[in-house]
């Protein structure tokens, strides 16, 4: 059974960091992506990052680019998503996901991701 559980959420003033984690089971981490989605109150979910942790390669979305990072300890099959200067605008429940490699290639990752986790809170405040 494939599970994706995340932590790391929580209650950070803007300009302030957070450190989410996202620890899978059941499946081969060689062949799947890893990433995150986030959807903010009244708004439509968005991916904006995932990893392929067989060899490291990244996709970032324009709003999150340059102040996120994320990656990925393969030994303890865990994608971090490591954000910086966060924002009000970056409020809203991250969703840890995943898919197998070469679908997340070739497609957006709405279509690619298979598998969901069941979510984790950001609150940025002012």
């Amino acid at each position: 059974e494939v599970q994706l559980v995340e932590s790391g959420g929580g209650l950070v003033q803007a300009g302030g960091s957070l450190r989410l984690s996202c620890t899978a089971s059941g499946f081969s981490f060689d062949d799947y992506a890893i990433g995150w989605f986030r959807q903010a109150p009244g708004k439509e979910r968005e991916g904006i990052s995932y990893i392929n942790p067989s060899d490291g390669s990244t996709y970032y979305d324009d709003s999150v680019r340059g102040r996120f990072t994320i990656s990925s300890d393969n030994a303890k099959t865990t994608v971090y998503l490591h954000m910086n200067d966060l924002k009000p605008d970056d409020t809203a429940v991250y969703y840890c996901t995943s898919g197998r490699s070469a679908l997340v290639r070739e497609a957006p990752m709405e279509y690619a991701m298979s598998a969901w986790g069941k979510g984790t809170l950001v609150i940025v405040s002012t």
